[in-house]
């Protein structure tokens, strides 16, 4: 049986065999995508990643290699299993060279087909599995890695590797300082859109009468001052994802137009009569209680519940206080080559310190201190002196339902 939920890309023009390997799978508890040649492999594999490939070597309109290195192109993670009825040793090498994980020949034996499907299934998983945590994923992505190894950042990450891979809009919640972009990077490096644009806008640092021209931009001469066109984030982050940091804060007049670009997938610039399609992938974040909002009437139910198909809460820092160490054993090292230009440690005494604090400002705030005690302290072991924590914590930042 299957260990749990996945899609499996079937790639054979044969009708006939392609259905009664559908309806094996299906029965076995997985997900089907079908596809009959070269040209539908292509579009299902951008429409949504796979779990795992099974492909027939011998295709009207290309071959299963072709496939295979699709796929690859694509998620260079995936599974792929290439079968034939006419297999070469030659074949099955060139398949391997490409990074194939199995070479079959058919008729294959369907209780076979499950074994290999399930074994590839679970090694898929176990190899994502703790990919936003590891030092290979910030070298991988060129990115800082997600650091924490607590039961609620395990929790958050095994629900971003999920919804990653789909087109569903995400709502990240959480106070101020969690790292909430960095959580929305790291779902856009883990979606097929990764090789597209991410493109960023904080609704709280723009001037209200320009947060329109920021998403939709405008035509020449749409105002005073618009001596040329200038394109929006929507178009800019077009096949990419666009973030919309403090979403709370949208003014009401803009939240109309946003919503109506979300369902048309369509903008109209200032000034312009034509409408412009943009295909981006929608992720939006928030510190603020939106059910609040929409009760106060400052924020529209529609665009609510539209934002909230998926909603990913992270966690502040003291809930979850076991991962204090492993960053700020990281910041320590960040900073110390950037200001001492050598290693600093911290001491168990600072480390005790620090895991005793409730930082209301969150990993912002950690990352603050580190860096402040860094440029104070005389050697290279960090001190709680050297810290300079707060005697009293202040109230804890506003936390939001979800």
């Amino acid at each position: 049986m299957a260990t749990g939920p996945a899609d499996i890309l079937i790639v054979e023009d044969k009708d006939a065999l392609r259905q009664m390997w559908r309806l094996t799978l299906e029965r076995a508890g997985y997900g089907v995508v079908e596809a009959a040649d070269l040209k539908q492999a292509r579009q299902a594999l951008r429409r949504q990643p796979p779990t795992v490939v099974l492909t027939d070597l011998r295709l009207p309109d290309g071959t299963g290699l072709e496939v295979l290195r699709a796929a690859k192109s694509l998620d260079p993670d995936v599974p792929v299993v290439v079968l034939t009825a006419y297999g070469s040793i030659e074949e099955a090498v060139a398949a391997m060279k490409d990074g194939a994980e199995d070479f079959l020949q058919k008729p294959v034996d369907p209780d076979h087909l499950l074994l290999v499907l399930e074994r590839l299934v679970e090694t898929h998983r176990l190899r994502r599995a703790c990919l936003l945590m590891r030092e290979e994923y910030a070298r991988r992505y060129g990115f800082p890695r997600i650091i924490g190894d607590s039961p609620a950042m395990q929790q958050v990450g095994q629900h971003l590797q999920r919804v990653a891979p789909t087109e569903t809009t995400v709502l990240l919640l959480g106070e101020s300082g969690t790292g909430k972009e960095l959580f929305a990077r790291a779902m856009h490096h883990l979606s097929h859109r990764r090789q597209a644009p991410f493109v960023a806008i904080n609704c709280a640092a723009i001037p209200e009468t320009l947060v329109e021209n920021e998403l939709f931009g405008h035509e020449k001469g749409a105002f005073t001052g618009a001596d040329g066109r200038q394109v929006g984030k929507f178009e800019l982050a077009r096949g990419g994802t666009l973030f919309l940091d403090e979403i709370g804060e949208l003014p009401l007049a803009v939240q109309s137009k946003f919503l109506r670009a979300l369902e048309s997938r369509t903008i109209t610039r200032i000034g312009g009569g034509q409408e412009i399609g943009v295909d981006v992938r929608i992720v939006a974040a928030t510190n603020r209680d939106l059910t609040a909002a929409v009760a106060a009437r400052t924020f529209r139910e529609d665009l609510y519940y539209r934002l909230a198909v998926f909603t990913l809460e992270i966690p502040p820092l003291r809930e979850r206080r076991e991962d204090i160490p492993a960053l700020a054993n990281h910041f320590a090292e960040k900073y110390g080559r950037e200001i001492r230009r050598r290693r600093v440690t911290l001491s168990p005494a600072a480390l005790k310190a620090l895991q005793d604090y409730d930082f209301p400002g969150n990993i912002r705030e950690l990352e603050n201190c580190i860096e402040r005690a860094c440029i104070l302290c005389e050697g290279t072991t960090l001190e709680p002196e050297d810290l300079r924590l707060p005697t009293a914590t202040p109230p804890a930042g506003r936390r939001r339902r979800s």
